[in-house]
């Protein structure tokens, strides 16, 4: 059985970048080594893997790597972290002082 890897690396503009994979090790040489030249990574190295969660199934994966893509960074931070409390702190939805619209 395969294992899926979700990860997380950081870019050396401080950037981070999401992706999902079946094979860790090689797909961070990939990045690393800028083997697709137009890529987000080629352009921001060296990078570091600073987070990664196995998966059984791809499609667990799939959906965790585009849950995680639409993560502030402030987000991304807590879970690379470890702070999962903060998790749903950081969740929610901020009142900007909006001015009610009248009609």
């Amino acid at each position: 059985m395969r294992t899926y890897y979700v990860y997380i690396l950081l870019c050396a503009d401080q950037s981070y970048y999401v992706g999902v994979t079946n094979n860790l090790g090689r797909r961070f040489i990939e990045h690393a080594t800028s083997r697709n030249p137009g890529s987000y990574t080629s352009h921001r190295l060296p990078v570091m893997v600073v987070y990664a969660e196995q998966f059984r199934n791809p499609f667990p994966a799939i959906l965790r790597e585009k849950q995680l893509k639409k993560w502030t960074r402030k987000k991304k931070e807590a879970l690379i972290a470890g702070k999962l409390d903060d998790l749903k702190a950081l969740s929610k939805k901020k009142n900007f002082n909006r001015v009610p619209v009248t009609r």
